[in-house]
């Protein structure tokens, strides 16, 4: 029987076809109300620590080294207060098969795919994902397509966009090239319904937990490096998983060090736009997903979102694109190493915040991504001059989103801007209330809500009440 192919037949079909393309029955994991078992969903979809060291070892992922950025560290403390400039420690996840961390969530779901006896695998993603799901899938000889955004109405691409359509087309994967709009994840679910492939989603529960031992593996290598745990982990963020993963193996590990996101602040222009798709000049880990997905993780293309940023971040910031920029250059010029771009924005932070912690303190920048002639910086700006966005040297302040790249005329300029979560978590609760009508609210709603925005209850309840919910039960 032929199935209706619209936009909103296929969405209709949405649980349908992501169950039968990963096998997970969410609905087991549903409580009465607006809540779900998290970590029932976690442990039953996932494997042990162990397992997953194993799986990804046996397939050029994990064991990257930690890596002492001295020479940034000394910048670092010369514009430090007396005392303070803690030292920068990155986590090389560019040195894993397909150049970046996520080839950790790729492994798992790959492996998934392969056990589990499906022909192939499908992702919908940016790029990087996709290239860390082509080598994968590269390895245990299964097909391949990655869905991506590439291109505005004009077929104008970024080139950071255009060199991740490379590599997952040099790994061997079909890559079907979309222009910017709502229809990533209709395509996406559509192609699972039609091929019968796995649905390597970047937010499954197996998808986190692959990231799972990239928290583990840091904090074992700083115990045995330098004797200690990390006062804090910097951790780039978009859609969540970066955060979320890295946060659960840090806590596996036994580590209690904040938990800090990091996005570029994109602030004004929308991600769908075509007029606005190629006047930023990063793809990923800024503000156009991370705020997004921050108030509402339940956007994805699963019934229910593994990256749950609120419930595993303790502090979250925003830097400029310049300063992004500037930092990746020193990078490449005072340490050697040349990586880009995403990674190098929680560096950027990390740089900012090491000159307000003692010289005694540790700050690992969770990971880096492998460069190419797309991610360079010369080329992204290039592409910015192209679509008239002023690209010029003053106080990264003054920073307009689609408007100016402004490079920071000395590195005393560059900031961590710290952005007030409880705006985030007023947002999340009242996308509770909107997308599940809420007029009512018992214990167990108040309850998930706080664990998943990490608020108190009091908190909680206030808000509920400012929007008109009414409260069953006391605490």
């Amino acid at each position: 029987m032929n199935k209706e192919k619209s936009y909103s037949a296929i969405n209709q079909r949405k649980n349908e076809i992501m169950q039968a393309a990963m096998g997970v029955d969410y609905s087991k994991f549903e409580s009465p109300g607006i809540g779900f078992d998290y970590e029932q969903m976690m442990r039953e979809a996932a494997y042990s620590m162990d397992e997953m060291i194993e799986i990804q070892r046996g397939h050029a992922v994990g064991n990257t080294p930690l890596i002492e950025l001295r020479n940034l560290t000394k910048l670092a403390r010369k514009y430090s207060p007396k005392g303070n400039g803690a030292r920068i420690f990155i986590k090389d996840e560019a040195c894993n098969a397909s150049g970046s961390f996520k080839a950790r969530r790729a492994s798992i779901a790959v492996y998934e795919a392969k056990k589990k006896g499906y022909k192939g695998v499908i992702c919908a993603t940016s790029g990087n994902y996709g290239a860390a799901v082509a080598a994968q899938a590269a390895m245990y000889g299964l097909n391949c397509i990655v869905v991506q955004e590439c291109y505005d109405s004009r077929k104008v691409g970024q080139p950071e966009i255009l060199e991740k359509q490379r590599i997952c087309e040099a790994f061997g994967a079909e890559v079907v090239q979309l222009t910017v709009g709502p229809e990533l994840f209709t395509t996406l679910l559509q192609l699972l319904e039609e091929t019968g492939y796995y649905n390597a989603s970047l937010y499954t529960p197996l998808g986190i937990a692959g990231v799972e031992t990239l928290g583990y593996e840091l904090v074992e290598q700083c115990r045995n490096t330098i004797n200690r745990d990390p006062d804090m982990v910097l951790i780039t963020n978009a859609g969540g998983g970066n955060v979320s993963g890295t946060a659960r193996g840090m806590k596996k590990a036994g580590c209690d060090a904040k938990v800090v996101g990091v996005s570029i602040d994109l602030h004004g222009l929308h991600m769908a736009s075509d007029k606005d798709f190629n006047k930023k000049s990063f793809t990923t880990g800024h503000t156009g997903f991370g705020m997004p997905f921050m108030s509402w993780p339940d956007r994805s293309d699963c019934p229910r979102n593994a990256a749950r940023m609120l419930r595993h971040m303790d502090e979250f910031y925003t830097v400029k694109q310049g300063e992004t920029f500037y930092i990746t250059e020193a990078l490449a010029s005072l340490e050697g190493y040349e990586r880009g771009p995403a990674g190098n924005t929680s560096l950027t932070a990390a740089f900012a915040l090491a000159q307000q912690l003692d010289q005694d303190q540790v700050i690992v920048v969770q990971e880096t991504e492998y460069t190419g002639a797309g991610k360079h910086p010369m080329a992204q700006l290039s592409f910015a001059r192209e679509n008239n966005v002023e690209v010029l040297f003053g106080n990264p302040d003054d920073d307009i989103p689609g408007k100016n790249i402004v490079l920071p005329e000395n590195p005393s300029m560059i900031k961590a801007r710290k952005y007030d979560l409880e705006k985030v978590r007023r947002s999340y609760i009242k996308n509770c209330v909107k997308n599940y009508q809420m007029t009512e609210a018992t214990l167990d709603d108040v309850r998930f809500i706080m664990e998943d925005s990490k608020a108190d209850y009091d908190f909680v309840v206030s808000e509920l009440v400012n929007h008109g919910v009414k409260i069953y039960h006391s605490k």
